[in-house]
């Protein structure tokens, strides 16, 4: 079958390689003059700088499978040793997450009240809401509200750049509502999940990875592994129309001029105001323009190079994040150089600053100069940066993330709808089936099975 794939993330990308090696011709359409969305690496004079994700987690046999079918085995990275610890900001200062029942009964994150209500969360029975909630609520009514402030809020921040007040805790954390609902407890649902992993011969959690050529590896990895003249980029696509020959005409402007392919199928992993302006059918109707609605957090990224002897703090772990309370400028940092080896040059250190967010969207959009300002000050406090970094690097995302707040039924809905009423129209990518990067690789996997 002919395949027309519209946008070239890793979701799009994921589905054309699954696609193209089961047989059918496929065809990438992606705007933008390069293919892998918001996975970009840059390597210069030692340094390796991610502008978007910075690592993911092997979560599934099928993500570790395409990668060894790529060929990325040897390339693949494991987080160092000295990324376990992970910080949380409290009262201007780095404290470590516990990670066992000694650290969590001793750390200051936590009141004794706190830790008490912690311990009885097991006793909670299935609970089946009449309605979504916030995360925020979601959190409270099983742990309280010290954790959500301390802990999970940050947490929101980093992972969404969101806010937990806003975010549906059934839509941004699928897991977690049902386990609410089947198991009644979280800290019970998570044990009989580590129970599973076990019997299926997995050893704790799943590891966190990189590539030694970073993220893009992957992104160039599918795209190169693709039938010569499958991809063509800025291609911005307008129009899905029935076609003469098969199913669906696409058509697009391009800097070349326009053009257009015929399709069997037409798989959209593309952001929710491209699919919300996305015109179907002979009519030229958008049944999608309810995603316009869809909000995005903007995200400023810094990635800032020193010297070692620049940076007090033993960098230690895998990164801080930062709660609301503590009035900083950051949302939180990557101790970058601790995590994967060649991120910095022998005798420096790399960190990756995010700001801005659903909370302090205008900070994210400070020049970069302005940025590097604020943020300075948060660094000197909480890990002891001295002067000025030796190497820079700043990414606006001005909308990174969808985020999934309350109501955003909705937005699923005409999504279902839209393919219920155009069939071989399928969507998939972070509007639909997760923002994490191996959400993005199981949406693209999916809709090749759809197809298929």
């Amino acid at each position: 079958m002919k395949v027309a794939i519209l946008g070239g993330g890793v979701t799009g990308l994921t589905a054309a390689w699954h696609l193209s090696r089961a047989g059918h011709q496929v065809r990438v359409l992606e705007s933008a003059p390069r293919v892998g969305g918001n996975i970009r690496t840059e390597c210069a004079d030692g340094w390796l700088a991610e502008a978007g994700p910075n690592s993911f987690q092997e979560s599934t046999p099928e993500v570790a499978a395409m990668i060894a079918e790529l060929g990325l085995g040897a390339e693949r990275l494991t987080t160092l040793p000295a990324a376990k610890k992970r910080y949380l900001v409290l009262g201007g200062k780095l404290e470590p997450a516990p990670d066992g029942p000694g650290a969590f009964f001793s750390t200051p994150l936590f009141s004794f009240g706190t830790k008490l209500k912690i311990l009885s969360e097991v006793l909670q029975s299935p609970r089946n809401r009449p309605a979504e909630v916030s995360v925020a609520q979601f959190v409270t009514d099983h742990v309280g509200a010290q954790v959500l402030e301390r802990a999970v809020q940050p947490f929101i921040g980093g992972i969404y750049a969101g806010d937990s007040e806003r975010l549906s805790a059934r839509h941004a954390f699928p897991k977690l509502w049902e386990a609410e609902r089947t198991t009644g407890s979280l800290i019970r649902a998570a044990i009989k999940g580590a129970k599973a992993r076990r019997a299926q011969g997995l050893k704790g959690s799943a590891p966190v990875i990189s590539f030694k050529r970073g993220l893009q590896a992957l992104t160039d990895a599918l795209a190169s592994r693709l039938p010569a003249g499958s991809v063509e980029l800025s291609a911005d696509v307008r129009y899905v129309s029935p076609g003469s020959s098969s199913r669906w005409s696409v058509a697009w402007d391009g800097t070349a001029g326009p053009g257009a392919t015929e399709a069997d199928f037409v798989l959209a992993a593309l952001p929710a105001w491209s699919l919300a302006r996305l015109r179907i059918g002979a009519d030229g109707a958008t049944p999608l323009s309810a995603l316009e609605g869809v909000s995005y957090s903007p995200v400023a990224s810094l990635f800032l190079g020193y010297r070692r002897d620049q940076v007090s703090h033993p960098l230690d772990g895998f990164g801080a994040l930062v709660p609301r309370a503590e009035k900083r400028a950051i949302l939180g940092l990557l101790f970058s150089s601790s995590l994967f080896p060649g991120r910095a040059p022998e005798g420096h250190v790399g960190l990756t600053v995010f700001a801005g967010g659903a909370l302090q969207p205008e900070t994210a959009r400070l020049p970069a100069a302005e940025l590097l300002d604020r943020v300075n000050g948060d660094l000197r406090d909480l890990v002891g940066v001295q002067g000025k970094p030796v190497f820079t690097r700043h990414v606006l995302w001005n909308r990174a993330i969808p985020q999934y707040n309350l109501g955003y039924g909705r937005f699923l809905d005409a999504i279902s709808q839209a393919e219920e009423l155009s069939p071989g129209f399928l969507v998939g990518g972070s509007v639909r089936d997760g923002i994490a990067l191996p959400d993005c690789i199981r949406s693209g996997i999916q809709l090749a099975k759809r197809v298929s």
